[in-house]
């Protein structure tokens, strides 16, 4: 095996979380792994953990390897797992197929895997290294890290900001802020997630259909999601009308119409009903159902209602704002309704900034 640099293994790791973020938002419950096999400096096996989770990155990568696999370098970006569950053990195929050193980017906090992974192949005479670009997988593994960690989705939040920090116009009436680039990188947030959700004053105002609007990408929409406490929605809206094509998951109280609930799941829609608090709906026991239904990822869309409401309980981990030089005025609607912005940017670090179009998007994470 020729001598590996220390360049050539953040060269191929940069590659394996390339090829891992191909999955986002169509792997849930599972991570979306990336894994790149390099055999005396040439590229041997390729592979990102595939739609439903299954099978994952190392086999992928393994198999279209196959016996060049063995004496190779592996570089994954989450430790291979070491438990069986719907699939064998990955560390199990690594040792297997005669791989000689594991480059993997982070530990997986998964309880059921937490190092046992890289102790089975250090067991086995592998080398074994841990760390590199380490921030990185950690943030494209943020999903699953929330899962099993807190037992609710990541969440990111998602507004569209007027110049004089407003999100719709007096009464509450539809209105673009934003433009046509600003939708496009919309529609690809939203291919990368695993789940959508809104409130009921988005649903009535806009009537949207929370899909990916992009060539080729509409089967990569995700779940959504709407908050109804007293499940009004109407059977009209296109959230339900298409619901053959988009699954659309409702929450609800434990006040709520059973009835209407039969209604809804007749026409194929999910519904949950979760507890109250100060009249609203348990946002926490909100995630903590999505999580347990194997969704890792949540993007928050809904209006200015719902985005205070998450901000307040302090859930939201990443925003993504979308700033527009237009002004509305003073009778619109604040983006964050009864808080300023700081009340989120004010918490969260921010990462970047860059034009789209005549707009501007910031990103923000949690420290």
């Amino acid at each position: 095996m020729s001598a590996v640099t220390e360049t050539d293994d953040l060269r191929y790791m940069q590659l394996a979380l390339s090829l891992g973020r191909r999955g986002l938002g169509n792997t849930h419950p599972n991570p979306a792994v990336g894994a790149v096999i390099v055999k005396d400096g040439v590229i041997v096996g390729r592979g990102w953990t595939q739609p439903g989770g299954r099978p994952h990155a190392e086999v992928v990568a393994l198999n279209q390897a196959k016996r060049k696999a063995k004496g190779a370098t592996l570089y994954c970006t989450l430790e291979p797992c070491s438990h069986e569950g719907k699939s064998p053990p990955c560390a199990d195929a690594v040792i297997k197929a005669g791989i000689a050193r594991v480059v993997s980017a982070i530990e997986d906090p998964n309880p059921e895997v937490a190092g046992q992974g890289h102790a089975k192949l250090r067991e086995a005479g592998i080398t074994v290294d841990v760390g590199l670009c380490a921030d990185e997988a950690t943030r494209a593994h943020a999903g699953h890290i929330a899962r099993v960690t807190k037992q609710r989705p990541h969440v990111m939040l998602k507004l569209a900001v007027s110049a004089d920090g407003k999100a719709g116009l007096a009464g509450r009436k539809q209105v673009a802020i934003t433009g046509d680039e600003a939708s496009s990188r919309v529609y690809r947030l939203r291919a990368q997630n695993d789940a959508i959700l809104v409130g009921m004053g988005t649903i009535l105002a806009d009537n949207p259909r929370l899909t990916c609007r992009l060539p080729g990408m509409f089967a990569q929409s995700p779940v959504r999601v709407v908050l109804d406490a007293k499940l009004g929605v109407p059977m009209s809206v296109t959230v339900i009308s298409t619901l053959n094509d988009t699954p659309t998951w409702v929450f609800t109280s434990h006040k709520a119409s059973e009835i209407a609930q039969e209604i809804l799941e007749s026409k194929g829609a999910r519904v949950f009903r979760v507890d109250e608090t100060q009249g609203r709906l348990d946002l926490d026991e909100v995630l903590k159902v999505l999580a347990t239904e194997g969704i890792t990822r949540l993007m928050v869309e809904g209006g200015p209602t719902v985005a205070a409401a998450f901000v307040a309980a302090d859930l939201v981990d990443e925003a993504i704002l979308l700033r527009s030089p237009k002004e509305i005025g003073d009778t619109g609607i604040d983006a964050l309704e009864g808080m300023k912005l700081e009340a989120l940017t004010g918490k969260l670090t921010s990462l970047s900034s860059e034009p789209l179009g005549v707009d501007t998007l910031e990103h923000y994470e949690r420290a």
